[in-house]
């Protein structure tokens, strides 16, 4: 058993506490209050496919014409069908002007059998999914409470958001961006891929104070996202990321998903190493990034602008290709260097860049190999 107790001694030795990040004060009250706000809302999305099968099972195909039927067009039309409406053109009137279905659409999508039996149902499920609604902003104004007894790190008003101001359907019935950034002094939302609901579960997550972590790595190991080393007998017999169950690790991974399509620098890093390991390994290498990279060559995320306060500034995704290939052929010349060659570019190619990179990668292997 002593090995058991030097590695345990060891591992605290290391900073990896078991009890590091336990929230304390303030901090345990607001992620009580998000925890169950998790809960609230994934229950009333229970309610809302039931919602959908109702009017599904009365071939009423709304679903077609309508992104979203808890939106302002979608729970008109349902009220109406409640309360005894059958005329589909009656009730693509309710549509909103801004709705891009066209009335013929949303006429011959509410062309149904309006079964007795299938109209209580959906009034049941509207009436309990409403009911959720009003708990979810009942806890919103105690969430609300509770931000506002966090001591403020500044005075001056929140920096207006650069990205799209579309409001979330599960988003904060309050100024939730301006209690984020009093309570920390940064503006987390400016790197990309964080909203406000995000940045509010990974600060609930892990707290205010940065110096219960000693290092990045230490942070970067408590996520789960940094890669293992598991080493058996002298050899590494497996480097894959430790199964965790860490919300702020499920919320850098949600905003690395969400770059994955952005023009941004981020995004062309998600998409770069998509192509070459697959999609969950770039969604965990993106997080990884988000979360923890730091330093003058990568860009100062999450864990940088938390300890030291600066802001973030998107420098695009053409910059970080050329960046990229700015490495590729300095790696290039350092292999063709060791083998007694030199790398000259050619003035005028047909070749892309990439397929010069690859051509130039298999010369050198075969080199390596003769």
């Amino acid at each position: 058993m002593s090995w058991i107790v030097n590695g345990y001694n060891n591992y605290i030795a290391m900073g990896y506490s078991l009890h590091m990040n336990v929230p304390e004060g303030d901090i345990a009250v607001l992620r009580s209050y998000l925890r169950q706000r998790e809960n609230l809302i994934q229950n009333s999305s229970t309610h809302i496919q039931r919602m959908q099968k109702a009017l599904t099972q009365m071939n009423l195909q709304l679903h077609k014409v309508i992104s979203d039927i808890t939106v302002l067009t979608g729970l008109n039309i349902i009220r109406a069908i409640i309360s005894g409406e059958r005329n589909p053109q009656t009730l693509a009137e309710l549509a909103d002007k801004r709705i891009k279905s066209t009335p013929e659409q949303i006429s011959k999508a509410g062309s149904g059998n309006y079964r007795e039996e299938m109209v209580f149902i959906l009034h049941q499920e509207l009436s309990l999914y409403e009911s959720y609604q009003q708990q979810i902003l009942a806890l919103d104004k105690q969430i609300e409470k509770c931000l506002s007894k966090f001591k403020s790190e500044t005075t001056e008003p929140a920096p207006e958001s650069k990205k799209t101001k579309r409001r979330r359907s599960n988003g904060p019935s309050f100024d939730l961006h301006s209690h984020l950034y009093r309570i920390t002094g940064v503006d987390f939302t400016t790197i990309d891929g964080l909203d406000v609901l995000t940045v509010q579960t990974i600060i609930s997550e892990v707290g205010l104070d940065p110096s219960k972590f000693k290092t990045v790595k230490h942070f970067c190991s408590w996520l789960g996202l940094c890669p293992g080393c598991r080493i058996t007998g002298g050899k590494v017999k497996s480097s894959q990321t430790r199964k965790v169950f860490n919300r702020a690790a499920n919320a850098f991974r949600l905003a690395a998903q969400a770059v994955s399509r952005s023009q941004t620098a981020l995004g062309a890093f998600y998409r770069r190493i998509k192509a070459r390991s697959g999609a969950p390994k770039a969604i965990t290498a993106t997080a990884h990034k988000i979360a923890c990279r730091e330093g003058r060559r990568t860009a100062r995320l999450f864990y940088t602008l938390w300890t030291t306060k600066e802001s973030y500034e998107d420098k695009g995704a053409d910059y970080y290709e050329q960046r990229y290939q700015e490495r590729v052929i300095k790696s290039l010349k350092k292999r063709a260097k060791s083998l007694g060659l030199e790398v000259v570019e050619a003035k005028e190619s047909s070749l892309s860049f990439w397929r010069v990179i690859q051509l130039a990668v298999a010369l050198t292997q075969d080199l390596t190999r003769s």
